[in-house]
């Protein structure tokens, strides 16, 4: 991810980042509103850790998948049921249906 997918889309980065930081706290994630050295500040604070160290963090999480939601995109959204693949069982196939997902 680049931040400035991350600053044009800010509250569709919030389960993102409620899952990788469940401390965080989505009041607090409003007031930042994007602004990359005030998430870098808030995550060192969270985590109780060194802003070097907390950056390292963020940069690690960055290189993860955009949110469905941020890229409306159909050769994103092949490349990330292709990346998905990893966690359907031996046999399946990522882009059959699933009853369990509500797909009938």
């Amino acid at each position: 991810m680049k931040w400035h997918h991350i600053e044009e889309n800010w509250a569709a980065f919030y389960e993102a980042i409620m899952d990788r930081w469940p401390e965080a706290e989505e009041s607090e994630l409003d007031e930042i509103d994007g602004d990359q050295r005030a998430f870098l500040r808030y995550i060192a604070e969270l985590t109780e850790q060194e802003p070097v160290e907390a950056r390292e963090e963020v940069v690690e999480w960055l290189r993860g998948e955009l949110p469905s939601d941020v890229v409306m995109d159909p050769a994103h959204d092949s490349h990330s049921i292709s990346l998905s693949g990893k966690y359907v069982p031996e046999g399946e196939d990522e882009s059959d249906d699933d009853k369990r997902f509500g797909d009938d």
